[in-house]
């Protein structure tokens, strides 16, 4: 079957204090131990902020066209400025900036004064936080609709949290009703090694196996208090799947120079295709027509670093505008990308414009937790993410079935042109999800004899 599969999005929250040093386990060791029901915060909230985000208690309705394309707007702006530091990387890259844009905003929810603020920014929310927060837990019920049924878009969220730390309990409520992420005790202080593990068996189980060993060594200590966790998984049957039987080895450009064979998909179909500034794109619908995967291929074999240089939201939204339907031979490379090593975000969101989530001290999470003593508040220690995306010909069970169709004789209509998209060299695609407009995986194939 055809897989895109996994984003994973980890959040290790640990302890903070003012003096930059670790804190003493001690201060939080005599606060109460989880219970049956949400354990409450030992103080009010922080007067740096807001009040609370109130919480849904009823299941959200799905969002609306003008919510979804807000979020998605927002996910998309951030998805681009993401890229433009991770194309930094050698090689295959993919990302799932949908993904990274709920995580975040489910710990948005927590954050207060300058925190938010700086968070707000990176993330291009607008307008309130509580609109932001209902808005992105609609899109959320929308993404897990069972009646969604021509393809398989699982998106999991939980709150993995020291047993002896005390959480706001609306923070909890709000993470448990809305963002479906309940939270489950671990001992991190007496057992972190595991819980780390534990973490990575709930993440491989919600992904098929397909996300491993997301938590590095050493990325749980004694001082995390907290890891929110999301996980997406999609499993999608191209609309007009490749005939198998037509795949065969062809080179493969990675550079001008440089040309491998690599196994190339090929067919003739009417797809969304157009033509944008150096650049052809072309648009491929899955089954059910509410997931499509958009293709971005450089006109030059060596062009697509001045196409990533150039990447912005407006940029891809004008590439999207810029098709129309029309018949292509497209010919496609089977790719796989698969890091054997989870990505750290935490230098990189601090260099996007959010700082103070990551400073012991002086981040703001006291929507989360406020504890009197400053050495037990909670700061962001690291992001880790990982994804997984393979594209192949299968994914549609064949039938058969017969229509005569008798039209009346008429005039010999024109010969349709054909255009090719020949992905013979370095490509960006972009998975998204159709009615809202959000892109749920984006990426490079670079080489796809390499993973």
């Amino acid at each position: 079957m055809k897989r895109f599969v996994c984003c994973l999005l980890p959040l290790l929250l640990t302890l903070g204090c003012k003096s930059g040093t670790p804190a003493p386990l001690s201060p939080d060791a005599a606060q109460p131990a989880f219970g049956p029901s949400p354990v409450a915060s030992s103080s009010a909230t922080s007067p740096s902020t807001s009040a609370t985000v109130p919480v849904n208690t009823a299941s959200p309705a799905t969002a609306s066209p003008a919510e979804a394309s807000a979020l998605a707007a927002s996910s998309n702006a951030f998805a681009a400025d993401l890229y433009a530091r991770l194309r930094k990387q050698p090689g295959n890259v993919a990302v799932s900036p949908g993904s990274i844009t709920l995580a975040l905003a489910m710990t948005w929810a927590g954050a207060r004064g300058d925190t938010a603020k700086e968070m707000a920014r990176v993330f291009h929310f607008s307008g309130a936080q509580t609109e932001v927060v209902e808005s992105a837990a609609r899109q959320l019920a929308a993404w897990k609709d069972p009646s969604r049924t021509t393809y398989t878009l699982g998106v999991a969220n939980r709150l993995f949290g020291e047993k002896s730390y005390t959480f706001d309990p609306a923070f909890l409520k709000l993470s448990s009703d809305s963002f479906k992420a309940p939270l489950e005790p671990l001992d991190f202080r007496g057992a972190h090694e595991a819980g780390r593990q534990r973490i990575n068996g709930w993440v491989a189980g919600e992904t098929r196996d397909r996300i491993k060993d997301l938590l590095p060594t050493r990325s749980i200590d004694p001082q995390t208090r907290l890891v929110l966790v999301n996980a997406v998984y999609f499993l999608g049957d191209w609309q007009h799947p490749f005939v198998k039987a037509r795949t065969r080895p062809l080179p493969f450009f990675a550079t001008p120079a440089k040309s491998s064979d690599v196994p190339m998909m090929s067919q003739e179909m009417r797809f969304a295709y157009g033509t944008h500034a150096g650049v052809k794109v072309l648009e491929m619908p899955y089954v059910g027509n509410e997931l499509a995967m958009t293709l971005v291929l450089p006109d030059d074999k060596g062009g697509l670093d001045a196409v990533e240089q150039s990447l912005t939201a407006d940029r891809i939204a004008a590439w999207i505008g810029a098709m129309t339907p029309q018949r292509v031979q497209v010919t496609l490379p089977v790719f796989e990308v698969n890091p054997s090593a989870s990505l750290s975000l935490k230098d990189t969101l601090k260099e996007m414009g959010m700082p103070l989530a990551f400073q012991n001290g002086r981040a703001d999470f006291s929507g989360i937790a406020n504890p009197p003593n400053p050495a037990d508040r909670l700061y962001i220690g690291d992001v880790f993410h990982k994804a997984f995306v393979r594209v192949d010909e299968k994914g549609t069970e064949a039938a058969a079935a017969t229509a005569v169709v008798m039209p009346r004789s008429g005039a010999k209509p024109e010969p349709e042109k054909t255009f090719e998209f020949r992905a013979d060299h370095p490509f960006l695609f972009f998975l998204r999800d159709v009615r809202s407009g959000m892109i749920l995986f984006m990426g490079r194939v670079s080489d796809p004899a390499k993973k």
